[in-house]
């Protein structure tokens, strides 16, 4: 299991055969091959993938739930020991307005020391810093015991049923340790806020826009409801606090309602975007929107309001894992040891760590680039942390698959 020291002369022998004009090349690969999801076509780019581990060595497969959404599953090693995985995606968000580009979002653009396009920073830099690293590790030579599984998924961006999901419930592959590749500025990541959908209706009763006193306005209540919520909920959620993770929060992302340009609203919705830390629940959260709205509305005639999760997103609880764990203490050394940042940090965005983290594997996060980057126009990696991440994911490789590693020293 994790925690084994690295001897000095296999890491040395390890990251001299990580390449960064490859490891770039291989990034600007998959960048030129837009994966946007929806609709989540990645099968060039797990072609890609594939063709690189196997050319490595590793015996590769492709599980799919859709033909265009294929996860790229592949293994090397079986000798007796513990399987270490490496998970990230393949597929990218859309890229907005086009004008709001100064390069071309899908060229794979280097310039001053950075990687641009879109999955620069989220995720294909960290997929191409996966491969590298395994190549690496396996042209050492060096005797490694039981497997290394690299996971490269389709369906990050819509919340990963058919890719992390789909892999983490796999019972041949149960690994004993999971590195997940986001962008985390190559810290330690070691868990990740949860979340929930919620979803607010305020219910009134259509009339006449000549005539608004017959009805009962949906959309003006709804109104009382996010001035209620802005006013009274949200300072309490930024006054809940964990020294991994931003505060707990909400974003009203969605707004619907109305019936015609003359007629009273009978209905108003809106999204809740609400983000968890540790020691939240679903479940509580829902209630404390649920007491505000109903709240804000009391008295109002003609109106009521229904609070419930949004279907798409009904939920899941902060992810944590344990400071002194094998696994955390593993990559904090690996980091040490590039002289990179040791200290600790949570991510603030979801990750398909929460799959496997689930399922009680031990999870951390860890990849190259500013997770404040991704999604937005011009999205860039730094190249110097590219090579550092996959120099820390051949490090790590080693001290938990390395047969005979001794120390550091």
């Amino acid at each position: 299991m994790p925690g084994r020291p690295i001897g000095r002369d296999h890491a040395e022998r390890v990251l001299a055969l990580i390449d960064a004009e490859e490891l770039v090349e291989l990034a600007r690969t998959l960048i030129r091959i837009p994966t946007i999801n929806p609709p989540g076509d990645v099968q060039e780019a797990a072609f890609v993938c594939t063709q690189y581990l196997a050319r490595a060595g590793f015996t590769v497969e492709l599980d799919a739930a859709e033909p265009t959404k294929p996860n790229v599953v592949a293994r090397y090693g079986t000798a007796p020991g513990p399987t270490l995985l490496w998970n990230s995606h393949l597929d990218v968000v859309p890229i907005g307005e086009t004008s709001a580009w100064s390069v071309p979002p899908f060229e794979g653009t280097v310039r001053d020391g950075r990687l641009y396009g879109r999955g620069a920073c989220d995720v294909k830099g960290g997929v191409a810093a996966q491969l590298v690293a395994a190549e690496a590790l396996v042209r050492s030579g060096i005797p490694l015991r039981g497997s290394l599984v690299v996971t490269e998924v389709a369906d990050e961006e819509v919340g990963g049923q058919l890719g992390a999901k789909r892999i983490a419930e796999r019972e041949d592959l149960r690994p004993d340790a999971v590195l997940v590749a986001e962008p985390t500025n190559n810290r330690v990541c070691i868990g990740e806020r949860g979340g929930v959908g919620i979803r607010v209706t305020v219910f009134g009763r259509t009339a006449h826009g000549a005539l608004p006193w017959v009805g009962a306005n949906a959309i003006e209540g709804m109104a009382e409801v996010i001035v209620a919520l802005q006013r009274d909920l949200w300072p309490r959620l930024a006054e809940r606090r964990h020294p991994y993770f931003a505060p707990a929060s909400a974003t009203i992302s969605l707004i619907e309602g109305g019936v015609k340009t003359n007629v009273v609203p009978d209905r108003c919705s809106i999204y809740i975007d609400r983000r968890l830390i540790p020691g939240e629940t679903p479940e509580a959260a829902i209630e404390e929107v649920r007491a505000v709205a109903e709240e804000a509305i009391r008295g109002v005639p003609g109106l009521r309001v229904v609070v419930e999760p949004a279907a798409e997103w009904p939920g899941r609880p902060a992810i944590v894992q344990p400071e002194d764990s094998p696994l955390v203490r593993t990559m904090v050394a690996v980091a040490e040891f590039l002289g990179l940042d040791t200290t600790l940090t949570g991510f603030s965005m979801g990750t398909d760590g929460r799959f496997f983290a689930a399922r009680g594997y031990p999870t951390v996060i860890f990849g190259p680039g500013d997770p404040r980057v991704a999604h937005q126009p011009d999205e860039w990696v730094e190249i110097a942390d590219l090579v550092q991440c996959a120099r820390a994911y051949a490090l790590a490789g080693l001290a938990i698959l390395g047969a005979d590693t001794l120390s550091f020293a």
